[in-house]
């Protein structure tokens, strides 16, 4: 059975940091492209990161370079987020996602999503 799962959301606190965690199951994740997605109360899902299947390449949104990091570890058939001097604006439900091998295809799998509060 092909499951994803996001862990590590939380309430964090302006400024802090969150890292977000993607586990993979039923499928060989080396070979698919891990997305990472958001979605804020009455705003539609945007893409924020990705990181290919071989590690060459990776996206971020312009509002999260320099503050979000996308990292892998295909042997351990996980991802990560690793999210810093987070902001009232980066509240949202994150997804973590699959793609065949690059960023620019498909995501054919998806997780249920974590919830990120940031708030004082």
């Amino acid at each position: 059975q092909v499951q994803i799962v996001e862990s590590g959301g939380g309430l964090v606190q302006p400024g802090g940091s969150l890292r977000l965690s993607c586990a993979a199951s039923g499928f060989t994740l080396s070979y698919y492209a891990i997305g990472w997605f958001r979605q804020a109360p009455g705003k539609e899902r945007e893409r924020i990161a990705c990181i290919s299947s071989s590690k060459g390449s990776t996206y971020y949104k312009e509002s999260v370079k320099g503050r979000f990091t996308v990292s892998r570890d295909n042997a351990k058939n996980m991802g990560w987020l690793q999210m810093t001097s987070l902001s009232t604006e980066d509240t949202a439900v994150y997804y973590c996602a699959a793609a065949r091998a690059i960023c620019d295809y498909e995501f054919e799998y998806w997780g249920q999503g974590t919830q990120v509060t940031v708030s004082s």
